[in-house]
């Protein structure tokens, strides 16, 4: 009976996260992946219709729209992210007066409510009166549109110079870019002080030896630092990339109804999902694109797994 007792014990311990998991995650995804074969409004279940949500997805130019918005704010945040996370980590890594100070400041976004935060950066961002602007003109620049502003970034800084490019080629637009920044300096805290803990794991023998035997700071970080920190890396790249598609609040507060930004440029793949299943009450379409969401974040997930054998190194 001990015995029993013994191996059951781990199972009693997760059992709360386990049924949480189950009822929060598992059963809501088998519940939108049989809701999507069905006729399913907000008054519950039509006649079944099979894959007919899935190939009206793919002949819906508005879902098309709306992912490539999401492919260009993953592209964007990501990168962005982890390189000033990570530079922001080794400038805190090689202080010792008030660094739990920065630390803290460094932080505090990620933890402070997205929703005051994304009023206050719609503020920023006004046009007439926002900070934003203010600062370009005193940089001598002309203020631009930000949220209301449709054309892509890549448009407008090649315009001065007559180049025109096509709208494919344009890049996010002006209005997605600033939905990024907010995204990128929300990140940046937390990740920083994943970053930070992994920077503080490295064994500083291993810094003595490569200063013995002559090598620089630069040298140092890339043959030393970045590899020892992969395991870092691939968390924070994982993690963010999740998190980025998964992206809705600030795009909702900050660009909103009724189309998600001008002519709908910064109208993402969860916004769109939210748009049909609760605007619209279209619940059946919204899983199947809900479901195509999950597809896509776990194959990226799956891949960034096959990448992590080869380049992390632990």
């Amino acid at each position: 009976m001990l015995k029993l007792i013994n191996k059951s014990r781990p199972w009693i311990y997760i059992l709360p996260a386990l049924i949480c998991i189950i009822l929060f995650r598992f059963i809501p995804i088998v519940g939108s992946f049989i809701i999507s074969f069905f006729e399913w409004t907000i008054t519950g279940p039509g006649k079944f219709i099979g894959f007919a949500n899935y190939q009206r997805l793919l002949n819906d130019p508005e879902f098309w729209k709306s992912m490539l918005n999401t492919f260009y704010l993953v592209i964007f945040v990501v990168p962005l992210t982890i390189v000033f996370s990570l530079l922001f980590a080794v400038l805190l890594n090689n202080i010792k007066a008030l660094r739990s100070f920065f630390r803290t400041v460094y932080f505090i976004p990620f933890v402070t409510s997205l929703v005051s935060l994304s009023i206050i950066w719609k503020i920023i961002f006004n046009q007439q009166t926002g900070l934003a602007n203010s600062f370009l003109k005193i940089l001598g620049f002309k203020p631009l549109k930000w949220l209301a502003e449709s054309k892509g970034i890549f448009t407008l800084l090649l315009e001065p110079l007559g180049i025109d490019l096509p709208n494919w080629a344009g890049g996010p637009s002006l209005a997605l870019f600033a939905i990024i920044i907010v995204t990128v300096w929300r990140s940046i805290g937390y990740n920083v002080v994943i970053y930070l803990a992994g920077l503080q794991g490295i064994s500083k023998s291993y810094y003595e030896a490569a200063e013995i035997d002559g090598a620089s700071k630069t040298r140092q970080f890339f043959k030393l630092t970045l590899p020892l920190i992969s395991p870092t890396t691939y968390y924070v790249l994982m993690m963010t990339t999740i998190t980025t598609f998964q992206v809705f609040s600030q795009v909702y507060l900050m660009t909103g109804p009724p189309i998600g930004g001008p002519d709908g440029s910064t109208k993402v793949i969860v916004y769109y999902i939210f748009e049909k299943g609760f605007e619209l009450q279209d619940l059946s379409y919204a899983s199947a694109i809900a479901l195509v969401l999950f597809v896509i974040i776990l194959s990226l997930t799956l891949l960034q797994k096959h990448f992590e054998k080869k380049h992390v190194h632990y």
